[in-house]
């Protein structure tokens, strides 16, 4: 399923001349590599960001330092600071960002399964809410599911495409 989304934005995304960016925490990559599992993806992803600690979302996708330490890592306005940062620092039209709390254990009273995915592009910034069930691999696959949704959702609004 996550590669059929993963195809179908990148479809969408060609047909547009646009490219494609990732900011990822608690995924740690899974965006990106299942992105670049789909045939012909060099001609939209740029690249992705795993910036698990939070000192580096900060340093490499350029999270203000002042948001993490008043809200920490797993909060919406820092998914959107990673979605912008993964454009920017990736120079792509659309970045997608995840956050949130794998577990097994809650995080800065945050609780397990509580997941922010982010989408940045021309013209729009939105961020989604997770509360996903299951074990640590079911809420990272969840959220690399929900990442990709939203980025579709986004591009086949009559808003943006």
């Amino acid at each position: 399923m996550k590669v059929a989304a993963a195809g179908a934005v990148l479809s969408l995304l060609k047909r547009r001349g646009e490219t494609l960016a990732t900011a990822e925490s608690l995924t740690g990559g899974m965006v990106a590599a299942t992105i670049v599992d789909v045939p012909g993806a060099s001609a939209v992803f740029r690249g992705g960001i795993v910036a698990y600690a939070t000192e580096l979302k900060a340093a490499l996708v350029g999270v203000p330092d002042d948001l993490l330490a008043e809200r920490g890592p797993v909060d919406p306005d820092v998914a959107l600071a990673l979605a912008r940062g993964a454009r920017e620092r990736c120079g792509a039209d659309w970045g997608l960002a995840t956050t949130g709390v794998a577990g097994p254990d809650p995080q800065d009273g945050k609780p397990v399964g509580r997941v922010y995915v982010a989408v940045s592009g021309p013209g729009v910034s939105e961020v989604r809410e997770l509360t996903l069930a299951g074990d640590r691999p079911a809420i990272r696959a969840g959220s690399v599911a929900a990442v990709l949704v939203l980025l579709e959702d986004t591009l086949v609004s009559p808003r943006f495409a």
